[in-house]
């Protein structure tokens, strides 16, 4: 592929006339204050960053490798979230949004994430102040300094970011002068093993083992029905994963379903029930509850998976259970919910900080580690905890928090609303805390412990 360098337009965004607000701060003067922000990732959280970096007047370029914005989110379309609209909308979007004539859905209502894509990202994306600096299918392929590799330190503060970037198979090379990399870590799953090794064996199957929520009822119908279908993983993913195949064994009763886990007990899953706040959330916790207690859902726990193979054109799952070695058999398909995490082959030649543990941005890592918190506690962070050794550098939204499962997109919406009035000049909106949660209502540590989660503003939703 011939490399091309891309010309790009170097002016502000916005023209003061479609512009909210004025913005009176300065950028900071460097000598390439006159190159565009660069957003990697179409999701929620990079079109917030582009919404927000519009109303500060700033240039922006958002590079998304799907074929539209969302394009990750429509992998789990069918899914409805358990928080409302209320808390999956950026403020600044919603700002610009209004001022198109755009009408918003009912705040307290819940979207699947098909509705978000449609009805928010989709809308975002296609206004003026932001359509023209959108590029789908754009897959970035690495990020560096011009002239510059990792090694070297002299002058590097004062070079542009180069963007490696495959377009429609030819190269493309863009340039910037600061960087946000909302990629997410969606689409880079965990295996089964509970050692978290990609094994041969793993691999060879992936034919029968699918990653993430397939769409059981719909698209996927004929795969599980009527099959024995093990499912790994305890988290929300999985347990709306388990709801759909109980709701195809209604009519397929032939389904075998098999929930594979390593909490010590089931009943760890389950959450606070009709005592969380968010409603949707804890009825999800008592569904599964009933589906196990009336056996049409068979719990194998604490199950550790050491390895599967391929016996017999079916499935074996070899792991110990409850410490002995047990070998579950003739499993037709694996659906495993075992979270995601990043990948950072992008930034390899960039300065960064990030923790050995969590994959986290470094100073997030005390707050998300769930080997330290049962609950959320995140304190609301912004530029000044995000900043990377390479300067003008970010690491945003759920990569951010690298394997922690806590993450919401509202905490992601504040740090990009910080970052960009940093970018902007505003030192003083930087630091600022302008986030908006959720009651954290219980989690895991409350049905233990007997002691209840942080409600406060600065608090993160109860993710356990």
């Amino acid at each position: 592929m011939k490399p091309i360098k891309i010309p790009l337009n170097t002016t502000s965004c916005c023209s003061p006339e479609v512009r909210s607000e004025p913005i009176t701060t300065q950028v900071e003067e460097t000598k390439n204050k006159h190159l565009p922000v660069a957003i990697i990732g179409g999701g929620p959280i990079g079109l917030a960053a582009a919404a927000h970096l519009a109303k500060q007047g700033q240039s922006f370029i958002l590079l998304e490798a799907g074929s539209q914005v969302g394009a990750n989110i429509l992998t789990w379309e069918h899914v409805r979230l358990f928080s409302p609209w209320r808390y999956n909308i950026d403020k600044a979007a919603h700002a610009l949004l209004e001022q198109n004539g755009w009408a918003s859905p009912e705040l307290e209502t819940l979207p699947t994430g098909k509705e978000l894509v449609e009805r928010y990202l989709e809308p975002l994306a296609n206004i003026p102040e932001i359509k023209p600096h959108v590029h789908v299918n754009t897959k970035v392929l690495s990020i560096t300094r011009e002239e510059t590799d990792k090694m070297k330190t002299a002058g590097r503060e004062d070079k542009p970011f180069l963007i490696y970037a495959e377009k429609d198979g030819e190269l493309q090379i863009y340039e910037a002068r600061a960087i946000l990399d909302a990629s997410g870590t969606w689409g880079n799953p965990n295996p089964a093993n509970s050692s978290g090794v990609w094994l041969k064996g793993e691999r060879s199957l992936q034919d029968h083992i699918f990653y993430g929520i397939p769409n059981v009822l719909e698209t996927d119908r004929s795969r599980y029905a009527d099959k024995r279908v093990a499912v790994v993983g305890s988290g929300h993913s999985a347990i709306n994963t388990l709801l759909e195949l109980a709701q195809l064994q209604e009519t397929h009763p032939q389904t075998d379903i098999i929930w594979i886990m390593r909490k010590q007990k089931v009943e760890e899953a389950y959450g606070g029930e009709e005592k969380d706040a968010l409603a949707a959330r804890g009825a999800l916790g008592s569904r599964i509850h009933h589906l196990v207690d009336t056996g049409k859902v068979k719990v194998v726990t604490p199950y550790k998976i050491q390895y599967v193979k391929e016996s017999n054109s079916y499935i074996d799952i070899i792991g110990k259970h409850k410490g002995e070695e047990e070998i579950l058999s003739g499993i037709d398909e694996m659906i495993v919910n075992a979270g995601n995490r990043p990948d950072f082959t992008i930034i390899s030649e960039l300065r960064t900080s990030i923790d050995s543990i969590t994959e986290s941005v470094e100073k997030l890592s005390p707050l998300i580690d769930p080997n330290l918190h049962s609950c959320g506690t995140v304190r609301a962070h912004g530029e000044q905890e995000l900043r990377q050794p390479e300067k003008d550098f970010y690491i945003v939204g759920a990569k951010s928090y690298g394997r922690a499962p806590t993450f919401l997109m509202a905490t992601g919406y504040e740090q990009v609303r910080s970052i960009a009035a940093h970018l902007s000049g505003d030192y003083e909106a930087a630091k600022r805390v302008e986030l908006d949660l959720p009651e954290t209502g219980v989690c895991s540590v409350n049905l233990q412990q007997e002691s209840s989660c942080s409600t406060d503003s600065n608090s993160s939703n109860c993710g356990c």
